[in-house]
């Protein structure tokens, strides 16, 4: 694994869980972790329970007992290490956003597509979709129980920055983080539209707002922070956005609204989807992941309602494998979800998802988006992630 920190921890906790939880063709092994700083990455080590550290990622790749590498950097070092590791006949699982560009995702994903013809698979970190409530609803919508699909309402709010005096992160900075608000967690909603429809988002519209425009650098900055002109007075410009709305069209005709904030006041990680068919209707709230709110429209009209489901018994997805109905899953358990799927799809020979090709679309709504709002809101064509690749490619 390269990297540490937030989404180090949380896919530690999968890799050293996954084996006790479920029964996989093959056994997994955290054979090393790496970060910059010596000192660091060894005391994660110890604490994550990997079995040796590293400070250089070009030397973990060199290593022959290693199959499989897991990104969990800010996203300006992706496609370079995604790429070596793949050149490397390393399996790899990136998280999201998949890039910071267009560019750098095509890239990315013509380097998966090579490689996959040797074998070497790869995916894209997006856990909620392993979420089992999630995975319920996807599997409704796909036999039809909410009929044609007309609405998609998707919003996910977070708090974490409207203090005006929280120091400048590299979350806040384009450079390494490629956008604000929406590459962090506008990735995730406009992924489940997609991945909960069966169907892509092909135009936007939309606008954005940074609100508080500089704010102090961190203790100790690092990372080039104070190398591009910031202030005497230590403080440093924000760069990326920290709110942004947008409208959209899927192609087979649905309308959508997306929401993504850090300055919701109240609100810690608030995932909202709910979405409307002829048939149906359905709803999910993050913070009740364990329950899927459905209506079902073709029941006599004095008997409708949405109605809870608990989403725990054993033959939910993923169930099984934990425990009796009614005792609850947590976040965590979505990272072991997604790295289970992953080992599976190896052993199998078979090809892991979300792609890095679905990953790419997902890049490619985020484009638009930014487009749009830079453009006054202009309507914005998404183009298909098929062509894309194949771009890349030649």
């Amino acid at each position: 694994m390269v990297g540490h920190s937030f989404m180090g921890a949380a896919h530690s906790q999968a890799w050293r869980a996954v084996n006790h939880v479920f029964d996989l063709p093959a056994r997994v092994e955290l054979t090393a972790v790496c970060g910059r700083d010596p000192e660091r990455v060894a005391a994660a080590a110890q604490r994550l329970g990997w079995a040796d550290h590293m400070t250089d990622w070009r030397a973990l790749l060199a290593r022959d007992d290693i199959d499989l590498v897991d990104i969990c950097t800010p996203g300006d070092s992706h496609a370079e290490i995604a790429i070596a590791a793949l050149e490397a006949g390393k399996h790899v699982l990136c998280e999201k956003p998949l890039a910071n560009s267009v560019a750098e995702a095509r890239a990315m994903a013509a380097a998966a597509e090579q490689a996959r013809a040797a074998g070497v698979r790869s995916a894209c970190g997006f856990n909620y979709r392993r979420v089992p409530a999630m995975a319920l609803l996807r599997r409704l919508i796909a036999d039809r129980r909410l009929g044609e699909i007309r609405h998609v309402r998707a919003a996910y709010l977070q708090d974490w920055i409207t203090d005006p005096e929280f120091p400048l992160v590299w979350r806040l900075r384009r450079e390494h983080a490629g956008s604000g608000a929406l590459g962090d967690i506008g990735a995730h909603i406009v992924d489940l539209a997609q991945y909960l429809t069966g169907d892509r988002v092909v135009g936007v519209t939309a606008l954005s707002e940074t609100f508080v425009r500089t704010r102090p650098l961190p203790a100790g900055a690092s990372d080039g922070l104070t190398a591009r002109g910031d202030g005497a007075d230590g403080r440093g410009e924000v760069t990326v956005d920290d709110a942004t709305l947008f409208l959209g069209r899927f192609e087979g005709g649905a309308l959508a609204s997306f929401e993504a904030t850090r300055f919701a006041t109240g609100r810690k990680n608030a995932l909202r989807l709910e979405i409307n068919g002829s048939l149906g209707s359905a709803a999910f709230d993050l913070e009740r992941l364990n329950e899927l709110e459905f209506l079902d429209a073709t029941q006599p009209t004095d008997e409708q309602g949405f109605r809870r489901i608990l989403v725990t018994e054993a033959d939910h997805p993923y169930l099984s494998a934990w425990w009796p109905p009614g005792h609850t899953l947590g976040y965590e358990h979505s990272f072991t979800h997604q790295v289970r799927d992953l080992v599976a799809a190896v052993c199998a020979g078979e090809d892991p998802t979300p792609s890095f090709t679905d990953a790419l679309q997902v890049q490619l709504v985020l484009d638009a988006v930014e487009r749009s709002a830079a453009a006054e809101s202009a309507w914005t064509q998404v183009p298909a992630a098929g062509a894309a690749v194949a771009e890349a490619a030649a």
